[in-house]
């Protein structure tokens, strides 16, 4: 078994669907495709901006996230954070505000000021197009965790990982989605594994537009 993937026992807890699987992933690569030509331009303002606010580092930050069936991926993402963000975080663990593996403070010192603008607005996602392009992701589905956090996860939780991770989620639209239980997260993650198709997905896109024009990010 390679290193960078994690057995899963419950890889089949949802239903095989091929034709919905195969145009979601011909939905993902058109619209991708469109989105990165459109935003060529204001990516590179972005990035510029980033780099102003806070030298040091580019303005892509790159990680590791664990996809389907547990299979490791590079994740991209705006970065909002200082350039030592990651070295920091072992002397935040102690102020994590989200019970179970997962690591969330509402007033983290990590974050830049740019960084809480494009947070706010979720612009700090839209790197995750180049995921999405790549098959890593595609535009609905559970947020792709960190190795640290699925390390912990228990048998129940690992279930999330049985589907490709996505841009936005039943979790992403949810009112105060940063202070609900790690255990309702689960259940909006799972919820969709059960109930996705052509109609959830278009309903999850919609209502996550509504969350970005209302700044509803973090």
């Amino acid at each position: 078994m390679s290193k960078n993937t994690v057995k899963i026992d419950s890889a089949d807890t949802s239903a095989k669907k091929p034709a919905y699987d195969f145009f979601k992933r011909a939905f993902d690569i058109v619209f991708s495709l469109l989105a990165l030509f459109i935003l060529f331009v204001p990516f590179i303002i972005i990035s510029i901006i980033i780099i102003i606010d806070s030298p040091g580092a580019g303005p892509i930050h790159v990680q590791t996230r664990v996809g389907k069936n547990g299979k490791e991926f590079r994740f991209y993402k705006f970065r909002s954070m200082v350039p030592n963000a990651e070295s920091m975080l072992d002397s935040l663990l102690d102020k994590n505000e989200m019970e179970g593996p997962a690591f969330k403070i509402k007033e983290d010192p990590r974050i830049t000021r740019f960084g809480k603008i494009i947070r706010r607005c979720c612009i700090d996602e839209l790197p995750q197009l180049l995921n999405i392009l790549k098959g890593d992701m595609s535009f609905v589905g559970p947020r792709p965790p960190l190795p640290r956090e699925v390390a912990m996860y228990d048998e129940y939780q690992m279930q999330r990982l049985s589907v490709i991770p996505g841009l936005t989620c039943y979790w992403q639209i949810q009112p105060e989605r940063n202070s609900i239980s790690f255990d309702d997260w689960m259940k909006c993650d799972l919820r969709y594994i059960e109930e996705r198709s052509f109609k959830t997905d278009l309903i999850i896109i919609l209502k996550t537009v509504g969350a970005v024009l209302g700044m509803e990010g973090e």
